[in-house]
């Protein structure tokens, strides 16, 4: 498994956030949590990570903007929705493409459960 201990560390903040909050919350409100946890943590992250897509020798306009990325290295995408759908699947697969990371790490707070995906 790529990136087990950071991804171990990142999964353990995933659940302090939902064990404290629960279900039910906007994204903003977890994705300000994980931000705290990870300071309080000295975890290294960049919220927000802008990337861009190139086409043949163009950069396109439309820019992709993961939610965190952490070690510099680990894709964090926050979702609250039902269930997981292909195109957040999707739209992992292309933030590992852009950035040229190996994991993407897709989460969903909106269950009775904390539910998260490694995407590799």
């Amino acid at each position: 498994m790529i990136f087990e201990k950071e991804s171990y560390e990142i999964i353990g903040v995933l659940y302090e956030v939902y064990n404290n909050l629960g279900s039910g919350f906007l994204e903003i409100v977890y994705k300000d949590a994980i931000e705290y946890e990870f300071k309080s943590r000295n975890i290294l992250f960049e919220r927000e990570k802008e990337y861009s897509v190139n086409y043949k020798e163009v950069e396109l306009s439309h820019k992709f903007y993961a939610d965190f990325v952490v070690f510099d290295k680990i894709i964090l995408e926050i979702k609250c929705v039902k269930e997981f759908s292909n195109h957040y699947f999707s739209q992992c697969l292309n933030y590992l493409k852009v950035s040229e990371n190996r994991l993407c790490i897709l989460v969903n707070f909106q269950d009775e459960s904390l539910i998260y995906k490694r995407i590799v």
